[in-house]
C-alpha cells in the first residue's frame, strides 16, 4: 500500500437529496449492458466505446432542462464509423443519437440508447479561396473557424452567442443565427455545400456534380419520393404561398419545407433539408460556407428605456438607419448580469421594468461609419431615454473595451440569468419570432401571460429581427410546478400563434419541447409532410426519435431534469457547456460541466446506492486527478464558476492527517525540501546524460508506487539538469525593482542544448541594460508562491508559504515601494490574487501595499522602450499560459516576442498545456491530450524561436513538439545584446 494512500470514501457527498425521480436507476449500476457493449467493442474497439456508469451519466445532460441517459456512448473518429454504428442500429434496431458541443437549449444532444460523440475527433478548419469560402469539420466551434477566417478579413454568416463552446455542426443541425444573422445570413442561407451520411450508409457530397446521379443509383426510392413531395407542394399555391411567408421571419420549427422549393434535384431538396433537421435524416460530416466580410469599423451604444414595450417601439428607427444588430435586454437580464466580469455592479438597482438595447453599426471604412453615426444621432434624438444609475450614459461608441463590455453582458443571458436562479430550480430557454413590427404588441402580450402564470422570466433577443428568448426557472421536481409550466407553454405556444402568426423557434430548432406544438403552428397538410420526408430519408426511424417529431402531446414534459444542490462554488451552474472548449482534460476524462453532471447524480441517489459507489469509484481519477486545476473555465464561464477551485477542495478532503501533516513540514523547511529537489534534478539529468533516461525514470517510477502516483512526479527526459546552484549577483542600492526568481526556475534549468543565459541571468541583463536594474534577495530560497500547496489542496502548508512570501515580499520591497518583478507567470498571478484568501488580517493588510509584476509585463512596459534591438529572428511562435490569461497580460507577452521576430504567431488552437506545476508530471497523459492540437499546429511549419513565460508551461510544449520552447524574456536578452 501506498505511503500516502487517498482518504478512502471522502469525496462521497456529506448529505444526498435523493432518491430524486430522475436518478439513474439501480439496475444500469454496471454501465452499458451485454451484448450491447461487446458486440460495440469488437465493431469498433475498446477505446471507442464509453460504457461505464460514470461515462453515461456524463453524457446525459446538456444545456437544455432535459436529460436522458445513454445506453451507451461511442466516441467516433471517422465516417468509417458512424457507417458502422449506423449499420449495426439497423441490424439491431436501435437508436442513434449525434452529440458534439452539447450547447442545444432543446434536449437536441441527448439519447437514450447509441449516443455517438462527434466533437472530439470532429474538428479542422480550411481557408479556401482567399477566405471566400471555408470547408469546416462539424466539431469545430465557430469561434475557432472566425479566427481562422480573421485573418482574411471573413467572418461566417450564423454568430450564435454560445459561439465560443457551439460546434458547426450544431449550428447548420439547429440552423442557429444569432445577433445579426437574421433570415439572410444564417446557415441555411451560407451553407456552399456539405457532406452528409443518410442511415442507410449513403455519403453524398453535395458539391460532387455527380452527386445527384450517385444518390440514384444508391437510395432511388428516397429520390422518388423527394420529387414527389417537391411536386405536391409546387403543385398547391396556398401552401407555397403559406410556406413562403413563414420563412419571412426567422423560423427552425419542424423540416425546412422551402428545400422543396429552392432544390431542383435530390440532393439539392436533401442540402435544404438537413439545416434544421437535428440530426433527424443524418450526420453532417463536413461543411463548405461561404463567407461575409468582416466589418471592422464599429460604433454601438446601449440605451436604456423605461420599459420593454417602449425599447422594443425603437427597434424599427434603428433598423431603417442600417444598425446590423439590435438587441434588447429586460431588466432582469440587465440586473442579473452583474455577476459577469466587467458588467458594472449598479445595474444591480436598476428598477424593474427597465430595459436596454444593444445597437451596433459595422462599416468596411471611416465614411461608411461615419454615415451611420450621423443617421443613429439622428435617431436617438428622437427617443426618450433613461438613466436611473450613474453608469448609464446611453451615448453612442467607438471604444472597442466598451462594445466589447456590452456584448459580454448580451451573450451570457442565458447563463447569468440561469446563475441567478433559485437554487435547485430547472432553466427553460424558450425562443419565438414575430414580425419585426409587431414586436412591442408581443413584448407587452408576454409579460401579460408570465404574470398570469406566476413566472417572473428575463427576456432578451435579437429585437431587430422580431426574434426574443425568454427564461423560466421552475421545480422539475413538484408536480405543481411542472404542472405550472406546462399550462404557460400552452398558452405561450397559442398566442404566439394564434395573434401573432408567428415561429415557435425561431433558432433553437424545434427540440424536444417544442415538438408537440408542430402541428398548431404549420398545420395538419404541413406536419403530415414532415412526417413523410422523416419516414422517406429514415424509414426504420433510428436517427434521433422524438427530437423534432412527436405525436405525443406530452413529451416536452418528459425527460425534465431536477437540479439537486452541490457544493456552493458550483451549484449556479446551469450546464451550458461554455467551459468545455478551454478544459485540457476534454479528451481524456471529464470536463467542468462533466465533473459537475457526475456530482449532481451522486446527490440523486440514495444511501447505500449501487450507482453512487460506481460513480465514485471513477470520480477520484477522471474527476479529480485529471484536472489541471488552471481555473481557465472560469474565465469561460459567464457567471465565473470556478471548478478548478472545487477539485482542490475535493483534494485537500482527500488528504489524511499524515499526509496534512507531511505537506505542512515541507512547506516550513522548504529551503531543505528546494535544496534537496535541485541535488535530485541534477543527479538525475547526470545520471540520463551517461546512461539514458531509463534509471531516472525507473526509480521515479518505484517512489510513485511508495508514496503515491499523485505526489511523485514522472521522470520526462525534457527534463535536462538543474539550474546554476547561484543565482546572479545583484546591488540592492539603486535597484529599481526588486527580483524573485520562481522556486522553479531556481530548480530546474532551461532546455538541453540551448546555450545561455539561464532566465535570471537574462532578467538581470536585460533589466540592467535598459537602465531598469533589478535586485535579489539573499533569502529567496525557502520561499514559494504556495501553488505547490495550493494546486493540491494542502490547506495548512498553502497558508504557512501564502503568509511567508507576504512578510518576504513587504521586507525586500521596503514596505511595497518596489514592484516585485516575478519570473513565472503562475507565481505572478499566485503572489497577486491567489494567496490572498489564506493570509492572516495582519499579512492581508501587507498585501494591499504590494506590487506585483510578471516579468513578461516589466520587460513590456519597463524595459522596451529602454533597449535597442541588435537581432531579431525570423519567425516566433508563442504559447500563452493560462495564468497569463487571468492576468490580462498575453499583449505583453506578443509585445516582447514582437520586439524579437519579425513574424510573431499564437497558435488558433492555443491553450492550457495541462502541466499545472508539476500534473503533467503526475499525469503526462494529460498534458499529452491538453497539447494535441497546439503541437499540431506549430509542428506544420518551422519557427526560430519557441517562446512561453513559464518553464513547466516550455516543459510540456517542448515535450509535445520535439521544439525547444524557451523563456521570451531569454529571448529578449539575446535579441538586444551588444
Amino acid at each position: 500500500m501506498p505511503l500516502l494512500e487517498p482518504k478512502p470514501g471522502a469525496l462521497r457527498p456529506h448529505r444526498v437529496a435523493g432518491p430524486s425521480p430522475d436518478r439513474m436507476p439501480e439496475w444500469r449500476a454496471g454501465g452499458t449492458p451485454e451484448p450491447l457493449r461487446g458486440e460495440l467493442t469488437e465493431l469498433l474497439g475498446a477505446e471507442k466505446v464509453l460504457w461505464k456508469a460514470s461515462d453515461l451519466v456524463r453524457y446525459s445532460s446538456d444545456a437544455s432542462p432535459y436529460r436522458f441517459v445513454p445506453q451507451v456512448v461511442v466516441v467516433a473518429e471517422d465516417i468509417d464509423d458512424v457507417s458502422a454504428v449506423l449499420s449495426y442500429a439497423h441490424g439491431h434496431g436501435r437508436e442513434v443519437v449525434f452529440r458534439a458541443a452539447g450547447t442545444s437549449l432543446n434536449g437536441q444532444a441527448q439519447g437514450e440508447d447509441i449516443l455517438v460523440d462527434v466533437r472530439r475527433h470532429w474538428a479542422g478548419v480550411e481557408v479556401l479561396e482567399g477566405g471566400r469560402r471555408v470547408r469546416i469539420r462539424p466539431g469545430t466551434t465557430v469561434a475557432r473557424a472566425n479566427a481562422a477566417l480573421a485573418r482574411h478579413g471573413r467572418v461566417l454568416g450564423p454568430d450564435p452567442a454560445s459561439a465560443i463552446a457551439c460546434t458547426l455542426g450544431g449550428v447548420v443541425a439547429n440552423n442557429s443565427s444569432g445577433m445579426t444573422a437574421g433570415t439572410t445570413r444564417n446557415a441555411y442561407r451560407t451553407l456552399s455545400s456539405l457532406t452528409f451520411v443518410l442511415p442507410g450508409g449513403t455519403v453524398v457530397d453535395t458539391a460532387d456534380p455527380l452527386a445527384d446521379e450517385d444518390l440514384a443509383r444508391a437510395e432511388p426510392a428516397l429520390c422518388r419520393g423527394l420529387m414527389e413531395i417537391k411536386r405536391e407542394i409546387e403543385a398547391d399555391p396556398e401552401l407555397v404561398a403559406r410556406i413562403r411567408a413563414k420563412y419571412e421571419i426567422k423560423n427552425t420549427t419542424g423540416y425546412r419545407l422551402d428545400a422543396y422549393l429552392d432544390g431542383t434535384t435530390p440532393v439539392e431538396v436533401l442540402r435544404g433539408l438537413m439545416v434544421g433537421s437535428e440530426g433527424t435524416l443524418g450526420f453532417l460530416a463536413e461543411l463548405v460556407f461561404d463567407t461575409l466580410p468582416l466589418d471592422r469599423k464599429a460604433a454601438g451604444a446601449l440605451l436604456f428605456f423605461p420599459s420593454l414595450p417602449a425599447a422594443a417601439a425603437a427597434v424599427p428607427l434603428f433598423n431603417e438607419a442600417g444598425a446590423l444588430a439590435v438587441e434588447v435586454m429586460d431588466g432582469n437580464t440587465l440586473r442579473a448580469s452583474v455577476s459577469v466580469a466587467g458588467v458594472p455592479r449598479d445595474w444591480a438597482r436598476l428598477p424593474k421594468d427597465t430595459t436596454a438595447l444593444l445597437v451596433e453599426f459595422r462599416a468596411p471604412d471611416e465614411a461608411g461609419l461615419a454615415e451611420y453615426e450621423r443617421r443613429a444621432a439622428g435617431v436617438l434624438a428622437r427617443l426618450d431615454l433613461v438613466a436611473p444609475v450613474p453608469s448609464v450614459t446611453n451615448a453612442l461608441t467607438r471604444d472597442p473595451g466598451a462594445l466589447h463590455g456590452y456584448w459580454t453582458a448580451r451573450k451570457a443571458f442565458v447563463t447569468a440569468v440561469g446563475g441567478a436562479r433559485a437554487p435547485g430550480t430547472t432553466l427553460i430557454t424558450e425562443d419565438f419570432a414575430v414580425p419585426p413590427a409587431r414586436l412591442a404588441e408581443a413584448c407587452g402580450a408576454l409579460l401579460a401571460l408570465q404574470a398570469e402564470h406566476g413566472f417572473d422570466a428575463a427576456v432578451a433577443g435579437h429585437a431587430a429581427h422580431g426574434n426574443l428568448h425568454f427564461l423560466l426557472a421552475f421545480d422539475a421536481a413538484r408536480p405543481s410546478d411542472v404542472a405550472r409550466y406546462a399550462a404557460f407553454m400552452d398558452a405561450f405556444c397559442r398566442l404566439t400563434v394564434e395573434r401573432f402568426d408567428g415561429s415557435l423557434k425561431a433558432e433553437h430548432s424545434t427540440g424536444r419541447n417544442m415538438a408537440p406544438f408542430l402541428e398548431l403552428e404549420w398545420g395538419p397538410a404541413a406536419t403530415e409532410l414532415m412526417w413523410r420526408t422523416k419516414r422517406l430519408v429514415d424509414p426504420e426511424g433510428l436517427l434521433a426519435p422524438r427530437i423534432l417529431l412527436d405525436r405525443d402531446p406530452q413529451a416536452h414534459l418528459r425527460g425534465l431534469k431536477t437540479i439537486p444542490r452541490i457544493e456552493a462554488v458550483a451549484d449556479p451552474c446551469i450546464e451550458c457547456g461554455f467551459c468545455e472548449p478551454t478544459c485540457p482534460s476534454k479528451d481524456l476524462t471529464t470536463t467542468p460541466r462533466q465533473r459537475i453532471v457526475l456530482r449532481r447524480e451522486m446527490m440523486r441517489q440514495q444511501p447505500g446506492s449501487r450507482v453512487l459507489d460506481e460513480l465514485l469509484a471513477s470520480y477520484g481519477y477522471d474527476a479529480v486527478d485529471t484536472c489541471a486545476g488552471d481555473s481557465t473555465c472560469m474565465l469561460a464561464c459567464p457567471v465565473g464558476i470556478d471548478t478548478g477551485a472545487l477539485v482542490k477542495d475535493f483534494r485537500q478532503r482527500r488528504h489524511g492527517p499524515r499526509e496534512e501533516r507531511a505537506a505542512e513540514l515541507a512547506a516550513r523547511r522548504f529551503a531543505a525540501v528546494e535544496g534537496a529537489a535541485r541535488l535530485a534534478v541534477a543527479a538525475a539529468g547526470t545520471v540520463a546524460g551517461l546512461a539514458g533516461d531509463r534509471l531516472p525514470a525507473a526509480v521515479a517510477r518505484a517512489a510513485r508506487k511508495a508514496v503515491r502516483p499523485d505526489l511523485v512526479p514522472q521522470w520526462l527526459p525534457q527534463i535536462r539538469g538543474a539550474a546554476p546552484r547561484a543565482l546572479p549577483a545583484t546591488r540592492r542600492v539603486g535597484a529599481a525593482a526588486v527580483y524573485y526568481p520562481a522556486c522553479i526556475n531556481r530548480i530546474f534549468g532551461g532546455p538541453r542544448g540551448e546555450p545561455g543565459p539561464s532566465l535570471p541571468e537574462a532578467v538581470v541583463a536585460v533589466s540592467e541594460r535598459a537602465g531598469k536594474p533589478v535586485w535579489i534577495p539573499p533569502d529567496t530560497t525557502g520561499t514559494c508562491c504556495a501553488t505547490i500547496w495550493r494546486s493540491k489542496g494542502y490547506d495548512a502548508g498553502n497558508r504557512v508559504m501564502a503568509n511567508r512570501i507576504v512578510e518576504a515580499a513587504w521586507g525586500w520591497t521596503a514596505g511595497g515601494r518596489l514592484p516585485l518583478v516575478v519570473d513565472a507567470s503562475s507565481c505572478a498571478l499566485g503572489i497577486a490574487r491567489e494567496v490572498v484568501p489564506y493570509l492572516t488580517d495582519e499579512n492581508r493588510a501587507l498585501h494591499a501595499e504590494l506590487t506585483v509584476v510578471d516579468s513578461v509585463v516589466w520587460a513590456a512596459r519597463e524595459l522596451l522602450p529602454r533597449l535597442a534591438v541588435r537581432r531579431t529572428a525570423e519567425s516566433a511562435v508563442l504559447h500563452p499560459t493560462c495564468s497569463m490569461r487571468h492576468l490580462g497580460t498575453e499583449g505583453a507577452l506578443r509585445a516582447v516576442a514582437g520586439a524579437c521576430a519579425r513574424e510573431v504567431v499564437v497558435p488558433d488552437d492555443a491553450g492550457c498545456c495541462g502541466f499545472a506545476g508539476d500534473r503533467g508530471m503526475l499525469h503526462p497523459e494529460l498534458a499529452a491530450s491538453a497539447t494535441a492540437r497546439e503541437a499540431t499546429e506549430v509542428t506544420a511549419r518551422q519557427f526560430d524561436a519557441y517562446l512561453s513565460a513559464n518553464r513547466m508551461c516550455e516543459v510540456g510544449m517542448e515535450r509535445a513538439t520535439g521544439r525547444p520552447y524557451h523563456s521570451a524574456l531569454v529571448e529578449l536578452e539575446r535579441a538586444t545584446r551588444p
